[in-house]
């Protein structure tokens, strides 16, 4: 295979280990630079013009130690990433090395393939590490000077809250849970909490909880030694000691099974996690996030979710609403995004046109941001004028674009009790979707277009103690 991916370091004084790594990295196209001695790869760490992302490094050499070159390693980036290779392995010095921040330790004897599988992990890391990067330097670009309006997330109320309860937040060591309907920001919300912190230097790691089977998951979030289960190769961080230093969100939390919601307690609590396969528990520095779209407290109430994590979690809760409950942010977004993807594809599309911006603001976006970011992409992709027009946008969002909802009858003359008739024009619309679904609460939310939450708020703001079922 052509190399064409990027360059590893790789440095050992025995020749045919040299060898045997460059011909295994080359063959799953990685470029390779090889050195025998420690010296000179310090030399190359620090002369190269742009940072290796990936340095395999003996521990023990004749002119130095790995440690030397990890040292190095750090002090030029953060997000190089350090594997030690070594025959005189001990428990210190693995711990050691993986305090001053190595991505991992192998002992020799190993197979090259091991190597390559674990060089791919690595880079991975190295990329995520750089981006984070990236998107701080961006962030600073949204954070406006003390003193002017905050614009981080929206000019809505709604999302002025959120960005003040972020800003407070971002320096604490406190557990966040970040709540809010699927598309609504909470990945880029605990992204954001990451980089304003004293962590944004460490990695900012993501595991979702329920995107990978319950039999691989605690391997996934605590590691596990070298011949743990069948097809456990070689030794594994996991998550909790991939984000040292910095932050890990565990992404849908509420679909954590019971057993690993009481292993992941414990690692709150003692801020250790024991490896599968392991005797000796490892302890962690990493600020947790958690995110879910799902009624937490619903399943507290229905036992699927363990109240004590519940409570260690929800120490600080944020809340992102849904795009149709704050609806003065579209138009901004909408903006942003246009921008974003004319840069993209290379195309002149200044903006939106008033019809069009009219039927993203009636529209109910049922799929949030997420959405509007999907919808926008295509708009740009297919248009071929300088400015997006109604004919651009999905059938589904421009039939949105006349109201559903009837409203009826003039303004009297002597004006009216604005706050009284809205109150009872909604509990008008709560009943009827209540008698036609049966009394059952989360349906009717659904109808009605609003999450579970709210649908609980409104019954009790407004009085009205309903029969029925969640």
């Amino acid at each position: 295979m052509a190399e064409s991916g990027p360059t590893v370091l790789i440095f050992d004084d025995e020749p045919g280990l040299r060898e045997v790594l460059q011909i295994t990295l080359r063959r799953q196209g990685f470029h390779v630079d090889a050195m025998p001695g420690c010296n000179k790869a310090i030399q190359a760490i620090t002369e190269r013009e742009t940072p290796y992302p990936l340095i395999i490094t003996d521990l023990v050499m004749p002119d130095g130690s790995g440690m030397d070159v990890l040292a190095a390693a750090r002090e030029r980036t953060h997000h190089t990433q350090v594997i030690m290779v070594t025959a005189y392995s001990t428990v210190e010095s693995a711990i050691e090395a993986m305090r001053l921040g190595a991505y991992d330790f192998v002992t020799k004897p190993f197979s090259p393939q091991e190597i390559a599988q674990l060089a791919r992990k690595a880079l991975e890391k190295s990329e995520i590490v750089a981006e984070n990067r990236r998107l701080r330097a961006h962030l600073a670009t949204l954070v406006p000077p003390p003193g002017e309006p905050e614009n981080l997330f929206g000019e809505s109320p709604s999302m002025q809250r959120v960005a003040a309860l972020v800003k407070k937040a971002a320096n604490t060591k406190t557990t966040v849970l970040i709540t809010g309907e699927s598309g609504t920001g909470k990945e880029r919300c605990a992204r954001v909490l990451h980089e304003l912190s004293d962590r944004s230097g460490g990695p900012f790691c993501v595991i979702n909880c329920g995107a990978l089977p319950e039999a691989l998951m605690e391997s996934e979030l605590f590691g596990h030694e070298k011949g743990a289960f069948t097809g456990a190769s070689q030794s594994t961080l996991g998550m909790f000691r991939q984000a040292q230093g910095g932050t890990l969100l565990l992404d849908e939390v509420g679909e954590l099974p019971l057993a690993l919601q009481v292993k992941l307690l414990r690692v709150l609590q003692e801020r250790r996690v024991r490896p599968v396969g392991s005797t000796q528990e490892v302890e962690v520095d990493v600020r947790v996030l958690a995110a879910t779209n799902r009624d937490v407290e619903a399943g507290v109430e229905s036992g699927s979710f363990r109240q004590d994590l519940y409570y260690r979690l929800n120490v600080i809760r944020v809340e992102l609403p849904p795009l149709r409950e704050r609806r003065e942010d579209i138009g901004r977004l909408a903006r942003s995004m246009v921008k974003r993807f004319s840069n993209e594809f290379d195309k002149q599309v200044d903006g939106l046109s008033r019809e069009a911006l009219d039927a993203l603001e009636t529209y109910a976006f049922p799929g949030n941001i997420r959405e509007l970011e999907n919808i926008m992409e295509r708009a740009v992709a297919l248009t071929s004028g300088s400015r997006i027009e109604l004919d651009d946008l999905p059938s589904g969002v421009v039939a949105g674009r006349q109201s559903t909802t009837p409203i009826q009858g003039e303004l009297p003359e002597s004006g009216c009790d604005l706050d009284g008739v809205l109150a009872d024009t909604e509990r008008h619309y709560i009943r009827q979707a209540l008698d036609r679904t049966g009394g059952v609460r989360k349906k009717a939310a659904e109808l009605l277009g609003i999450t579970f939450r709210s649908m609980r708020y409104r019954l009790n703001k407004l009085g009205m103690d309903v029969d029925g079922s969640d």
